[in-house]
């Protein structure tokens, strides 16, 4: 089974998953917890992170601001329990539900309790509301779940008792106001996924691997399919579905792909063969296992799966495995592994199609214990990734790349910090970002990198600056120009969150003692203020604010240490008493984005074009609020050598611009099996990166000149009723028939050919386990920059195998 991943924005199914162990609770034993900062109540970095607009000072001075934030923190002591699940519900709404769990084995049965509670101020005060459940205890694996959007919908699971026919739910449409208890008449195996577009379509796929439906919330049920695998929703009332042919969905079994769009009353068979499957906007990729039953292929399609083409990738087998990276609808970044176990492959980058893909950075840290890769996409700034790379010497190094894996380089040494001991020469060295791999090691980083869509420039992570990733204590490092310079503003692991579309970035220090203080910063990190939120230290568990970045209230999760009980706290700080005055005009500042050469007309062009923003000044103490947009004004260049990536059979190495051909490709006509006709590829190693915007100027030499010749990506689609059809219209003439021979002869070569197998790659060897939603088994997680281990959203998988 091969990765893939959902790049749907997982705002309002974001969960915050704070546990303690139960054995903590009882034995009083210490937790290994963050902490918050300590020392003076200012602290400053050395350095700015951009050149500030003339007469503004360095640091802009909140005032008093102890009483005025003592007045809006509010303190909500929850009952004894062993874990509890935070979630939002709805945009801009201000309602969270709380559910603790607590569940102890006693001699011969198991004690179990669960309590609900809801806030509709954005965890100020609560309420419990565990009465309207009926004493039920809601499960906490995937005991709660968000409808799309803005809907209010939440669906609750209940544990029932063993034996009984069917599952227990509770419903609410009304953002958890009101639930209304109902039965099911199936046992739920996964989470329920609503339909996107109308949130009243659901399906649950059951423990019986049955596809059960409703078009009413939930109230009735019907069962549409059996032996059902995974299932996923697709535009409109589209379901695409695997179902086992042998009653078996085994990761080990290939399956039959299908699509129904009249909610199962007309069902069209798709693909056979198929190991697993996901959706990213306009492509829907499949990994098939080839007739020889050992190799599997991608294969795309951009029609919900009426035509298919095979991926121009290496073939995996079954040690082996894809993974989808990033994509939009202009194109799809995709890692291969390399073969044993190296815990490396290379990443891939697609065209407009989806079909034809280009060798853009080899060597890429993906790891075989539990699948762990440090890739990035900023979200805060367009076309720029980060990934790591395992070197030769097996040390682990970061690259950064701005236009969308066109070309990558090292990330640039932050003026403020020295280069640390792995650095050969102490004056030359560079910024090395520590990821989900660090975080699988148990290094101290409590968090991935983070970005945010609407804090335009703004990258936070931790790190260390040398030759390679160090594994000494971290620190926090900040960049305010989507990655170009970077600055250090904590000393050590902090946990951290972007508040107001980036007005204002809170962190609280990672410690093994109680805590009672959390740092801000107004002004992009260049100065941090300590305000002590508590009396009474707490352990620190975790640090929660609404999806999006917009709000001003973040909470700050912990328990209190006692030996005779363990009872949750939480701290909810509102900075909107701080930032009392709305911003207007003067307090933005216009920027220009991927500015490496001021006054150079090119400066700034990435993807064919500029963008002006409009950003707040650091010195600006005033929010963005909840209904502030990203100003944006795009200005097209003139193409050059930048705006074209390495074509098909050709790469870049690390740190250069010129295309190189792929030594095994060397020798060999560039033939692609395109749309059941094959193609000769006439290229100088170039071809324009997906979604680029220029115009004029270069224009590479590239062709692809249709050989009206046939060939085969092997592949055999069925049409409804189940019989086999040709990809291509095909006109049945007696010429035909006579040449079926020479024909025959023709797809055996072609398939060799066009299949790709004269550039068999490596792979390595990865763990597999169920994604977090379980949709399809995976070898590995890719994951948001707040999951982590206490963040999940509601992403589907990332992986295909």
């Amino acid at each position: 089974m091969w990765p893939f991943g959902d790049v749907r924005a997982g705002g309002l199914g974001l969960y915050l998953i704070l546990v303690i162990g139960l054995w903590r609770v009882l034995a009083g034993a210490g937790a290994v917890w963050p902490q918050g900062a300590a020392g003076s109540s200012r602290e400053r970095r050395s350095a700015g992170l951009v050149e500030r607009a003339a007469g503004e000072e360095m640091c802009s001075d909140p005032g008093p601001f102890h009483d005025r934030l003592a007045k809006d923190t509010h303190t909500y002591l929850f009952d004894l329990s062993g874990e509890l699940t935070l979630v939002w519900i709805g945009d801009g709404t201000g309602v969270i539900l709380v559910l603790t769990t607590f569940r102890i084995p006693l001699f011969l049965v198991t004690y179990s309790q669960s309590k609900l509670y809801r806030s509709d101020d954005y965890g100020k005060t609560f309420q419990e509301i565990t009465i309207q459940l009926n004493d039920t205890f809601v499960r906490s694996e995937f005991g709660m779940s968000l409808g799309p959007e803005n809907s209010g919908k939440v669906i609750l699971v209940g544990d029932v008792p063993s034996g009984s026919s069917g599952g227990h739910i509770f419903r609410s449409s009304d953002f958890a106001n009101k639930f209304i208890e109902t039965d099911l008449p199936f046992h739920p195996l996964l989470p329920v996924s609503y339909n996107p577009e109308n949130s009243n379509c659901l399906f649950y796929l059951s423990t019986q691997y049955d596809l059960w439906i409703s078009r009413n919330f939930g109230e009735s049920w019907k069962n549409i399919h059996q032996n059902v695998c995974a299932a996923k929703w697709d535009s409109g009332n589209t379901i695409i579905f695997t179902t086992s042919v042998n009653e078996s969905c085994s990761s080990s079994q290939t399956h039959t792909m299908k699509r129904t769009s009249d909610f199962g009353q007309i069902f069209k068979v798709l693909i056979d063969r198929v190991f697993s499957f996901g959706l990213w906007g306009r492509f829907l990729l499949a990994s098939v296992m080839d007739e020889d039953k050992i190799n599997r292929r991608i294969y795309v399609s951009k029609d919900k799966g009426d035509k298919w083409n095979m991926a121009q990738l290496p073939s995996v087998t079954h040690e082996q495995f894809y993974s989808v990276l990033a994509a939009n609808d202009d194109l799809m970044v995709i890692h291969v592994d390399d073969v044993g176990d190296t815990g490396y492959g290379t990443i891939y980058t697609s065209d407009e199609r989806g079909i034809v893909y280009s060798k853009s950075l080899e060597r890429h840290l993906y790891t075989t214990r539990g699948g762990e890769t440090d890739f990035t996409n900023v979200t805060s700034l367009r076309g720029v990734f980060i990934a790591s790379v395992l070197s030769e010497d097996n040390t682990v190094h970061s690259v950064i790349s701005f236009d969308q894996g066109g070309e990558w380089t090292s990330l640039r040494k932050p003026e403020n910090t020295k280069c640390d001991s792995t650095a050969q020469d102490p004056e030359k060295c560079s910024l090395h970002i520590h990821g989900q791999y660090s975080i699988s090691q148990n290094l101290q980083v409590p968090m991935a990198p983070l970005s945010e869509p609407n804090a335009v420039g703004i990258i936070i992570a931790h790190g260390s600056v040398g030759d390679a990733v160090s594994v000494s204590r971290p620190s926090v490092y900040l960049s305010d120009d989507g990655g170009y310079s970077w600055s250090l503003v904590l000393d050590g692991p902090h946990h951290y969150a972007i508040l107001d579309s980036g007005g204002l970035i809170v962190a609280v220090e990672q410690s093994e003692l109680p805590i009672s203080t959390i740092k801000f910063s107004t002004d992009e990190g260049q100065c941090w203020f300590n305000y002590t939120f508590t009396n009474d230290s707490v352990m620190f568990t975790g640090l929660a604010s609404e999806p999006g970045a917009r709000s001003l209230n973040v909470t700050v999760w912990g328990y209190r240490p006692s030996y005779q009980q363990r009872v949750w706290v939480s701290y909810t700080v509102d900075f909107a008493v701080l930032l009392q005055k709305i911003c207007v005009e003067d307090d933005y500042i216009k920027w220009l984005s991927h500015s490496t050469d001021p006054g150079a007309p090119a400066d700034g062009c990435v993807l064919g074009y500029k963008e002006h923003y409009l950003r707040l000044r650091k010195s600006s103490m005033c929010q963005n609020g909840r209904d502030y947009f990203v100003n944006r004004e795009n200005t097209y260049c003139t193409c050059t050598l930048d705006d074209y990536m390495c074509d098909f059979g050709y790469f870049r190495k690390e740190n250069e611009s010129e295309c190189h051909e792929q030594p095994e490709l060397r020798g060999h006509e560039l033939d692609l099996c395109l749309f059941g006709e094959e193609e000769k590829l006439t290229t100088s190693g170039y071809r324009k990166i997906p979604g680029d915007k220029c115009a004029g100027g270069m224009n590479p030499v590239r062709e692809e000149m249709d050989l009206r010749k046939k060939c085969t990506n092997g592949l055999e689609q069925k049409s409804q009723d189940g019989a086999y059809s040709s990809r291509i219209p095909v006109i049945l003439s007696v010429v035909i028939v006579l040449l079926v021979a020479v024909a025959a002869a023709v797809l055996i070569i072609k398939k060799y050919i066009c299949g790709g197998r004269f550039f068999v790659h490596r792979y390595s060897v990865l763990r597999q386990h169920a994604d977090t939603q379980g949709d399809e088994p995976l070898d590995t997680s890719i994951t948001d920059p707040r999951r982590g281990g206490h963040f999940h959203d509601d992403s589907d998988e990332d992986l295909l195998e």
